[in-house]
């Protein structure tokens, strides 16, 4: 939904035509909307109520503080409107609120905010003073403004609480440049993620879903930005722990890799995810694990064949494929295997 501000007069016409038809009610209000171009003789044979009506004039510009800058006259009439118009219009708004507005966008822009609200804010002895703020960082700008932020925390949403294992990814993730996210959907269930790249990850998780298998799906994993082989062991050592928790004698499905990759070597992160399945062996033969890997991009070919050589080496159900397959396509084969009755 794309939202566009729109100015108070179109506000108060849309409502006053069509709150009667709608909902039976007529609003008695009236306004008018002026400009450069304005002939206010022209004006009043339109609206004939502005010369027998005492008037309120305010500038429609998109933003409040109006009366505190001195843009709003009560109780005139309309040749006084016209006098009072005339003298601003056109003129630009500035004083302590204006020079105030001007410094917060430099602040905004310098420091990458993403969103930044200040409601209400007032004058404390004629000075600008923020009484409510709400603001928002872009977090990939943090390389350049580690200095200029701070210590700053990004909580998490209200009545959210990391796991432990949740925990341990964060922390990886605040340390790396890369991108390491990892969520517990429900720890007993069979379908596990360690997918490269958000979009990637995110058609997976999806399409489990929509196939109507989101009760078991574990997890909702992510890792991109070209993580290095100690990072990539770590997280995978992570995911496959909660992976293969309390083997209950079904199959249960870890499907790793994601989409093809613009600059990220396939095969060098591939490496931590081979290790880490390496050292965990035990628990992926116990929980029954099938693995379905499928990637694509730089060296992809090399990694791929690491990961056939892995599934021969363990003795563990592996099944890999290159771009030639769908992301879908896996998803609905993991389903499939972890649902069989053999």
């Amino acid at each position: 939904m794309a939202r566009k501000k729109i100015r108070e007069y179109d506000s108060k016409r849309l409502l006053k035509e069509n709150l009667k038809g709608l909902a039976g009610i007529d609003l008695q209000i009236c306004s008018a909307q002026v400009n450069e171009s304005t002939d206010f003789t022209e004006l009043t044979n339109q609206e004939p109520w502005l010369s027998s009506t005492q008037l309120v004039v305010k500038p429609d510009m998109l933003f409040g503080k109006r009366g505190k800058s001195g843009l709003v006259a009560l109780n005139l009439d309309l040749a006084q409107v016209a006098e009072f118009v005339k003298a601003r219009l056109g003129v630009e708004v500035r004083g302590k609120i204006g020079d105030f507005i001007m410094g917060v966008f430099s602040v905004f822009q310098d420091l990458d905010f993403s969103f930044l609200e200040m409601n209400p804010f007032t004058l404390v002895n004629g000075e600008p003073y923020p009484l409510d703020m709400r603001g928002e960082l872009d977090d990939t700008a943090a390389f350049k403004n580690f200095k200029k932020w701070g210590m700053i925390e990004f909580p998490l949403p209200f009545g959210r609480v990391l796991s432990s294992t949740e925990s341990f990814v964060h922390t990886l993730d605040e340390k790396t440049s890369a991108s390491l996210k990892f969520t517990v959907l429900n720890p007993k269930g069979r379908i596990w993620t360690m997918v490269a790249g958000g979009g990637a990850s995110v058609i997976y998780a999806d399409t489990v879903g929509d196939l109507g298998y989101a009760s078991e799906l574990g997890n909702y994993a992510e890792y991109s930005g070209a993580p290095n082989e100690e990072e990539v062991l770590q997280y995978a050592r992570v995911v496959i722990d909660c992976a293969t928790a309390n083997p209950d004698g079904r199959k249960r499905a870890l499907l790793i890799g994601g989409g093809i990759a613009n600059f990220t070597d396939v095969a060098a992160t591939f490496n931590g995810i081979i290790r880490a399945l390496r050292e965990k062996e035990s628990k992926l033969k116990a929980a029954r694990m099938h693995i379905y890997v499928r990637r694509g991009g730089p060296n992809y070919q090399t990694g791929l064949a690491k990961m056939r050589a892995l599934g021969e080496e363990l003795g563990v159900p592996l099944e890999v494929y290159g771009p030639e397959a769908t992301m879908t396509g896996i998803c609905k084969e993991a389903i499939e295997c972890i649902m069989s009755t053999a």
